[in-house]
């Protein structure tokens, strides 16, 4: 057994604390022993797209099969009956949804029915349901019903997004769109809030909870704040007690949530990166932990005109199994290829040692030193032929990351993104540029459109003077002359207006910044410059006024902006309204490497790329 101490660390990733849950939902919502013997129960397991969702990048299919799950369907597919059989339901409580629960009950898909909803649901849709279990004769049937909590998607132990489903209802646009009525608003935040709830009870912990002021982020607060206050009003029913408590190393000390508006930093998000991960989902097809790539087939030796070969796609999932991805992933690009190449020669060098042995077990002479050597390598082989699964394994993540890392070199190499990555770095920090933005957005060699755009964008939005018209007119015709869609541009002029409006920007990369700039600084940049202004972020504790502050745990909901709690934090979670990326979450984890005992999550509404956030902005920025 290991130690409580080291279970509990473990115990308090929010990854492991979301699959533990799943694996009691699984198991009938009783908690899951890891080494009972016998055959688990064999049973079907229903899902929608949201139950998908959570479960794909925390569970893999052998993990489901352990826990007895012979089989898994979407709710709204055709499904044959299977009536000598459990179905484990793991579905969002919308009216389709029951309305396709309550056919199943009609139809007797199954031999009893565990329903379990990933946030609550209302008591008129439970109505619903036992009134289609009461019409069909399946009250019986009706094992267990459910409300499990786990309305968000857990992608590393300190990362977490809402949702990927519909995730336009809560993006950049929907937030920011002009036109947005307030109910529509109301819509937004409460389902944002509702993923909240759920990440903190899943937590099994209370925040307190800071925010900038007079932004959507604040509006998040204020209403997160009231339904923690609610929930924790009503002690019979509260989910912040008994057992969820005490269990993980939030148990002494309270954690700090600092919700950030997406507003405050538009840059970053625009930024080419040279991390690995960052640069995955940058540059290849990446979502939910697994990379989609396209092989490209033989095409220059096919004969004129016969049709091009089918490309081959091959996906990849590059979880915290894989050692290889968990050591690299936050690394710069140019040190994973070397990595990759130390794996293989190591790899061949194994390889090599097996085969060396296996010559050597052909010997034929019976004397005595080929004897002795045999016996010495027969346990030599052994011990070879033993790590064999292991080489292999070793193998596969060596030519999946072999895969990867070409695919994104062949981007690089294509765009000159390393020139972008470089050239943005200067424009954040402010360090002086050695060539013209006009060179780089005219040279046709040099990226992409949409890579010209992001990089003008992040121009544009750092620099404390605005370019005179005249220039802007020039700039714009070296972008359209490029192919560039202006519409994002467009967008970023009245960003920029509105920003300088309402207060001085956060500026990038200067150190005079007061400390407002803080939480701006550590959703910023990878520069090292920048990362000087996180030194004391959330975990000194704020004393500013720009940051509300809430205490659900507070009896009068009364927003003192005086901290009651002194203590410096130890955990934090840094949670963007208006959706996050890699960038930014990389740079937290570098930020916290040296810090003992502290921990921060990063957290965000939706995950994009810089491609999905600049079709964002030109639909934003459109007439």
């Amino acid at each position: 057994m290991a130690s409580a101490a080291a279970a509990t660390a473990a115990a308090a990733s929010i990854r492991e604390r979301q699959t533990v849950a799943l694996k009691r939902m699984l198991n009938f919502n009783v908690p899951h022993i890891k080494n009972s013997t016998g055959e688990p129960v064999w049973k079907v397991l229903i899902y929608d797209r949201f139950g998908q969702d959570i479960i794909s990048p925390l569970l893999s299919v052998k993990e489901l099969r352990d826990m007895g799950i012979t089989l898994h369907l979407l709710l709204h597919s055709d499904r044959d009956p299977i009536p000598d059989v459990p179905a484990v339901y793991f579905v969002m409580p919308t009216e389709e949804n029951i309305d396709r629960m309550c056919q199943d009950l009609r139809n007797q898909l199954y031999e009893s029915y565990y329903l379990n909803f990933i946030s609550a649901i209302s008591r008129s849709k439970l109505e619903d349901i036992a009134n289609a279990a009461l019409a069909a004769s399946a009250v019986t049937q009706v094992a267990k019903v459910f409300d499990q909590y786990l309305n968000f998607i857990t992608l590393e132990d300190d990362m977490f997004v809402l949702c990927n489903q519909n995730k336009e209802l809560v993006s950049y646009r929907a937030i920011n769109r002009p036109d947005i009525t307030d109910t529509e608003m109301e819509t937004v935040m409460d389902t944002i809030v509702d993923s909240l709830f759920c990440f903190f009870v899943t937590l099994g912990a209370v925040p307190i909870i800071r925010c900038s002021r007079g932004t959507a982020a604040e509006m998040v607060a204020v209403k997160l704040d009231k339904k923690l206050r609610e929930n924790l009003r009503d002690a019979r029913n509260s989910l912040f007690t008994g057992d969820t408590l005490g269990a993980g190393q939030f148990s002494f000390q309270r954690p700090l949530l600092v919700l950030v508006d997406r507003n405050i930093d538009l840059a970053t998000p625009l930024h080419h990166t040279w991390t690995y991960q960052a640069l995955v989902h940058d540059v290849l097809d990446f979502h939910l932990n697994r990379v989609n790539l396209e092989e490209s087939s033989g095409v220059e030796n096919s004969p004129a005109g016969a049709r091009p070969k089918r490309k081959n796609k091959k996906s990849y999932d590059l979880t915290p199994v894989d050692k290889f991805w968990q050591k690299h992933k936050g690394s710069p690009f140019p040190e994973v290829a070397e990595s990759v190449q130390q794996e293989l020669e190591s790899y061949r060098a194994q390889e090599d040692e097996v085969k060396r042995l296996k010559s050597i077990m052909g010997l034929e002479g019976e004397d005595e030193g080929a004897i002795s050597m045999l016996s010495d390598n027969t346990a030599k082989l052994t011990s070879a032929v033993s790590s064999l699964p292991e080489l292999l394994e070793k193998k596969r993540l060596i030519d999946l990351h072999t895969n990867v890392a070409t695919a994104v070199l062949e981007h690089i190499k294509a765009r000159k993104l390393d020139v972008y990555f470089e050239y943005e770095e200067k424009i954040m920090s402010k360090t002086t540029l050695d060539k013209s933005l006009l060179d780089i957005i005219s040279d046709p060699d040099a990226g992409t459109p949409e890579d010209k755009m992001r990089l003008f964008l992040i121009y544009y939005i750092s620099t404390q003077q605005a370019p005179s018209e005249a220039d802007l007119e020039q700039y714009k015709k070296a972008l359209t002359d490029a192919g560039c869609n202006l519409n994002p541009l467009q967008y970023i002029k009245q960003w920029k207006a509105f920003t300088k409006m309402a207060s001085a920007p956060a500026s990038y990369g200067s150190t005079t910044t007061k400390p407002m700039g803080l939480l701006s600084r550590v959703m910023n940049t990878g520069s090292q410059f920048v990362m000087e202004g996180v030194k004391n972020l959330v975990l000194k504790q704020q004393e500013t006024d720009d940051y509300r502050y809430f205490d659900p745990k507070m009896l009068r909901g009364n927003d003192s902006s005086v901290p009651r709690n002194k203590n410096p934090f130890q955990e934090a979670i840094v949670f963007v309204v208006g959706g996050g990326n890699y960038i930014e979450y990389q740079n937290l984890v570098d930020y916290i490497k040296g810090k003992q005992g502290k921990h921060i999550l990063y957290g965000c509404s939706e995950l994009f790329n810089a491609t999905q956030f600049i079709k964002q902005l030109s639909q934003l920025g459109q007439k």
